[in-house]
């Protein structure tokens, strides 16, 4: 199972509105719990990934805690962001906004990007994955911040292809 299937069925169980999921396969177990507080309104997930043993002494169990997609700030009009397309995220993982500490940042308010120009980096499992735009246009507001934790299709950037 990769990790595109494991974040499609954490989204699935989010959605279903179970509060507990076992999966276990040859060679992994996966536990995925979802409690709701009514007076908050908001679903924590929390997904354990066990690599069961094989042949061989097993590596040691894997425990990753998602932190609930955070919504995406919304502006003083619906519908002035309605013009405007967002940049989301393919992945689950840490953002960063620059190539490394010491350079500038990949775009900022006001950047013009084309498609295919490399917008942030995100950290999943130790590799970074260059985030590509899909889109033409000029960034309107960056909605994450820097190091951040960010959820698969979660917003990042909105553009403006005007």
């Amino acid at each position: 199972m990769d990790i595109r299937e494991i974040q499609n069925l954490i989204k699935f169980v989010a959605k279903s509105g179970a509060t507990e999921v076992k999966l276990e396969m040859d060679d992994f177990k996966i536990t995925i719990k979802t409690t709701t507080e009514a007076s908050a309104a908001e679903a924590t997930t929390t997904t354990y990934i066990q690599q069961l043993p094989s042949a061989q002494p097993a590596a040691p169990a894997i425990a990753a805690a998602p932190q609930p997609a955070a919504a995406a700030p919304q502006a003083p009009a619906a519908e002035d962001t309605s013009k405007f397309l967002v940049i989301k995220s393919p992945i689950i993982g840490t953002l960063y906004r620059k190539p490394s500490p010491d350079k500038p940042t990949f775009v900022e308010v006001g950047s013009t990007i084309s498609k295919g120009d490399v917008v942030c980096v995100i950290e999943a499992m130790k590799l970074f994955n260059e985030i590509e735009s899909e889109v033409s246009g000029k960034i309107v507001k960056v909605l994450v911040d820097d190091a951040s934790p960010v959820e698969y299709d979660q917003p990042l950037f909105l553009v403006d292809p005007s």
